[in-house]
């Protein structure tokens, strides 16, 4: 039988966080990978904690396990994208495609600029893609290649592909966020991209320019003579061509034309075992382990390819992890840590705690200026706890977009706000479903990156800033506010 339920107090909301950011840190320093299963395990213990304290309020488990599946539900696409992103990475390395990138890419590229270009080339591919993920998940790891023969830091290079790609990402018309953001506010897209600009162009403004002055300061030297023996390893393992770049330049366009994710990636896999067969088969001989029957050899080492461990060794060991991928198999742990913060998310929204954070910063908003504040403050909270950016969008949007009509605020100041807070910190969060991602497909810490990834780490301040200076923060005419709350 159930009691009537109680709503949590404050304290009791808090307590359940409280113990999974200790956890967390007790994960840092005792770990060296907290993916490997600590995070998970503390997401897990801070959910079952906040289901006992639900429970003592009167919530049913029923309730509970219900949120919980509707969260996991939520993030189902996502899983199932990483998936084929792991299968994407096998077959484009087997292929040469990744190598093929990497090898032109040492030609064009100059170390001084490099960093700035990886940030504007990941801008490019994700507002024609409106994807960041696939972006970072086919561009950005050829450019972290490149950035490793330049013998740049691997932490500097991803954050300069993050951040590109959710430029990108955030401004693009393709993209999913930008279209949920305007629509949970309450306002058109072009409304919403045109007034965005204001606070994401001075962001990436300040981003280029810092990548720029990193850049100028590289030793060259030492990073010419590094490329040529990488280019000399890699010409002498693979085959590359000029048409290797028929793969992604499909991909793209099958993108571009509005393919849902999971087909236009599945594409790309299929791609990249077709390029694999047609242009590397000492590559599919050598990894089968089958020299008398190609069929047979091209299906084995395909198929690993897509599910499994590959490995091709060159005659350059510093280079040898790089042209290493795990396939499906790979992506499991941060699927694993998904589902465990789905599960944390999920009780904490059913239990009410989560709106009892919320609903007690709102009460604190007094000024213009604290509203944008504390719309910021939420989707960063929601993309620590809740560990996606849909739900940091949806759920502070819903939340405060009366909130915003009542001060006369236009909706394209809310969704501005969620997007230069919620879409671009998820990726911040190493538990999250877009920092857990990017740290898998780039192979580098989510906490390794976190400060390079300057695009994501100003938005929330450019947008703070912008607010506090009365800067470009529309509002309704006198007579037309006065209409909306006598409605």
């Amino acid at each position: 039988m159930s009691k009537t339920q109680q709503q949590p107090t404050l304290l009791e909301s808090l307590i359940p966080i409280l113990f999974l950011i200790v956890m967390l840190s007790l994960n840092v320093l005792f770990w060296d990978d907290t993916l490997a299963g600590a995070n998970q395990v503390a997401l897990m213990s801070a959910a079952a904690l906040s289901g006992l304290l639900g429970l003592r309020k009167g919530y049913t488990w029923h309730d509970m396990r219900q949120q919980i599946v509707k969260s996991i539900g939520t993030a189902m696409p996502a899983i199932l994208i990483l998936l084929f992103i792991g299968a994407l990475a096998g077959t484009w390395l087997i292929s040469g495609v990744v190598p093929a990138l990497i090898y032109y890419g040492l030609d064009i590229l100059h170390p001084s600029i490099f960093l700035f270009a990886a940030v504007v080339t990941s801008g490019i591919v994700s507002l024609a893609t409106g994807s960041s993920w696939s972006t970072i998940a086919t561009i950005g790891v050829a450019l972290l290649g490149i950035g490793n023969a330049m013998s740049f830091n691997e932490a500097v290079v991803a954050g300069a592909i993050i951040s590109g790609a959710y430029f990108g990402d955030k401004i693009s018309p393709l993209s999913d966020t930008t279209n949920l953001a305007p629509a949970v506010a309450g306002t058109d897209l072009f409304t919403h991209i045109k007034y965005m600009l204001y606070t994401t162009v001075p962001s990436m403004t300040i981003t280029l320019i810092i990548f720029l002055v990193m850049g100028f300061s590289k030793d060259e030297t030492v990073s010419v003579a590094h490329i040529n023996e990488v280019q000399q390893a890699i010409s002498s393992t693979f085959v590359i061509s000029p048409w290797l770049f028929l793969v992604p330049a499909i991909l793209f366009t099958i993108i571009v034309l509005k393919v849902p994710p999971l087909p236009a990636l599945g594409a790309g896999v299929l791609l990249g075992g077709i390029a694999a067969v047609i242009f590397q088969p000492q590559i599919i001989s050598d990894l089968s382990g089958v020299s008398d029957n190609y069929f047979k050899a091209s299906y084995i080492a395909v198929m690993q390819a897509v599910y499994g461990d590959t490995a091709i060794n060159t005659s350059n060991p510093a280079m040898n992890d790089l042209f290493t991928a795990g396939g499906m198999a790979g992506m499991l742990q941060t699927i694993w840590l998904i589902i465990s913060a789905m599960v944390f998310g999920g009780i904490m929204e059913a239990n009410g705690m989560l709106k009892k954070i919320t609903r007690s910063i709102l009460r604190l908003v007094k000024k213009d200026s604290s509203l944008v504040a504390s719309t910021t403050f939420s989707c960063i909270f929601f993309n620590i706890t809740a560990s996606d950016q849909y739900i940091s969008i949806v759920v502070p949007g819903e939340m405060y977009h009366d909130a915003y009509r009542d001060r006369g605020l236009k909706p394209e100041v809310l969704s501005r706000t969620l997007e230069d807070s919620g879409t671009v910190t998820s990726v911040l969060v190493p538990w999250n479903t877009g920092g857990a991602t990017q740290a898998r497909v780039l192979g580098v810490p989510t906490l390794s990156y976190l400060p390079y990834a300057f695009f994501n780490l100003i938005s929330p301040l450019m947008t703070l800033l912008f607010a506090y200076l009365n800067i470009r923060i529309r509002r309704y005419k006198d007579n037309k506010k006065s209409q909306l709350k006598n409605s």
